[in-house]
Formats: structure tokens, C-alpha cells, sequence
């Protein structure tokens, strides 16, 4: 793991997440996961390098991309 990396899998706003594996994953680890933070933020991991850090999206964005996944327009 590399430190830029070490320290954005420690940053405080990731503290008390509680991660949840996507119910879409299948057998190969082509998996995510996802938490919804404190701070109202929406974040996603790669579950097979969480040393990685996380994408994180603002509450409106990202229930636009649920949204659109969703509704087959994505």
C-alpha cells in the first residue's frame, strides 16, 4: 500500500462507515461496496483493494446515479 493511499483509507470521514457489498456482485470479485457517512456523503470502494481509498459523491448526485441505474437509462 502506498502512504497516499494509507491515508485516504484512514481519513476521518470514513471513520464509522458501514460498508455494504453490492447485491450485484458475482462470483469473480468484480465487486463494490458502498457507505453512507456522517457527513450525509455517499462513498464507493473496490472490495478486492480497499487500500485504494473510496470515490465519494455529494447525497444528490449519487441519487441520480441509483436513479439511472435503476431505471435502465444509464
Amino acid at each position: 500500500m502506498t502512504e497516499k493511499a494509507a491515508a485516504r483509507a484512514m481519513e476521518p470521514e470514513f471513520e464509522g462507515a458501514l460498508w455494504h457489498k453490492s447485491t450485484y456482485s458475482g462470483s469473480n470479485n468484480g465487486c463494490i461496496e458502498h457507505a453512507a457517512l456522517p457527513s450525509g456523503r455517499h462513498a464507493v470502494r473496490d472490495t478486492k483493494d480497499r487500500t485504494l481509498g473510496a470515490h465519494t459523491f455529494a447525497s444528490s448526485p449519487w441519487q441520480a446515479f441509483v436513479t439511472a441505474v435503476r431505471d435502465g437509462s444509464l
